[in-house]
């Protein structure tokens, strides 16, 4: 088994960027992989038309091979009751997952997520920069 198919079961920190020139959202994820199932929860402190949103969600979805796809359900914390879809890959060393994300017909953005593991959190916001460019 190569790491790009190893579990994705663990804590991810991420970020998203929305289309336009607002700064990235910084997100925690814990994931569960079983099978070919995902699931997890999702907690995020955002920023919205009223100011500071604390937010958390439910994520539920698929994976094939590096190929992974969940929809992101906000909970109705903050006033956020939507849902998300994101489709990405695993990164050959399995430790990031990459791709977009979209509320159909309103928003669309990219993201990263990086599996906790200490130094590399900590250039998170750098390598998502670089993507966003």
């Amino acid at each position: 088994m190569s790491d790009a198919t190893a579990n994705l079961t663990g804590v991810w920190q991420g970020l998203y960027s929305y289309p336009e020139a607002s700064a990235p959202v910084a997100f925690t994820a814990t994931v569960l992989e079983s099978g070919a199932w995902v699931s997890g929860s999702v907690h995020e402190v955002a920023y919205d038309e009223y100011g500071v949103a604390e937010v958390f969600a439910t994520l539920l979805g698929r994976r094939s091979g590096a190929s992974v796809t969940f929809t992101k359900t906000y909970d109705g914390s903050g006033g956020w009751n939507h849902d998300v879809l994101y489709a990405g890959t695993v990164s050959d060393d399995g430790t990031e997952v990459e791709g977009s994300w979209s509320i159909p017909g309103v928003w669309s953005g990219k993201f990263l997520m990086i599996r906790s593991q200490g130094p590399r959190e900590a250039s998170l916001r750098q390598v998502f920069e670089t993507l966003s460019v």
